[in-house]
């Protein structure tokens, strides 16, 4: 029998890239739901894992966005029944929310490559096993995520304190893109472009496409190896 996965997509060009052809790879159904097309929430998880992805809103704008509640209620349960879940950017915000961690505006933004510092938890991680105690991650976000009363805070950086956190046994949230592809972070910067623009003196767009093009062959193999420890024994 398959092992299933809960996908859940805020945007069209923010997918699952590396961890999604992980799973397609490993034999995993994914149930995708396109939450910026209109798609539910499930009320049950008859799931193995759970996916949630990253996107542009914030997890405060709850009217704009409605599907945001449904997702903090979806996390809720998931934390109470120790489903294994692992969030991404925006993902990893609203795991920090639902376990009763404020999500406020960092300090910059953080948009481009940058290094992440294992913490002494974080180095006898399982899920950080074989990819080293710091190494280059790709970013695109505003917000920063407190640490929950019952969460452990697994790296960290200079400009963004947290960047991963755990919640109870299973639960995992990571700032930074773990699943970007070479593709997508080209396509990114096409569709956030007014984003980049108002940026301009402070972020390098061009020094992002050249950091891409040194760093993504190794960055894609730490996505797979911490794919591999996330979902191969679930």
């Amino acid at each position: 029998m398959k092992k299933k996965v809960l996908m859940l997509k805020h945007i069209n060009v923010e997918g699952g890239g590396t961890i999604e052809d992980y799973l397609l790879s490993n034999g995993w159904e994914i149930d995708r739901r396109e939450l910026q097309d209109g798609g539910e929430i499930p009320l049950k998880l008859p799931y193995d894992a759970i996916l949630i992805l990253g996107g542009p809103m914030n997890v405060y704008e709850e009217d704009r966005y409605p599907f945001l509640r449904d997702e903090d209620r979806l996390i809720k349960d998931a934390i109470k029944k120790e489903i294994p879940t692992l969030g991404i950017c925006l993902g990893a915000q609203l795991i920090a929310k639902a376990a009763g961690a404020k999500v406020t505006k960092n300090k910059i933004k953080e948009i481009g490559w940058y290094k992440v510092n294992l913490t002494e938890a974080g180095k006898k991680d399982p899920v950080f096993k074989g990819i080293g105690e710091n190494f280059d991650v790709f970013q695109w976000h505003g917000d920063t995520f407190g640490i929950p009363e019952q969460g452990t805070l697994l790296t960290t950086a200079e400009l963004c304190t947290n960047q991963a956190l755990k919640v109870g046994k299973n639960i995992y949230g990571l700032q930074f893109h773990m699943e970007v592809t070479e593709d997508m972070i080209y396509k990114w910067i096409d569709t956030y472009d007014e984003e980049l623009n108002s940026l301009k003196g402070v972020i390098d767009v061009e020094k992002i496409r050249k950091d891409t093009k040194a760093k993504f062959t190794p960055y894609k193999d730490r996505a797979l190896t911490f794919c591999k420890n996330f979902f191969q024994d679930l």
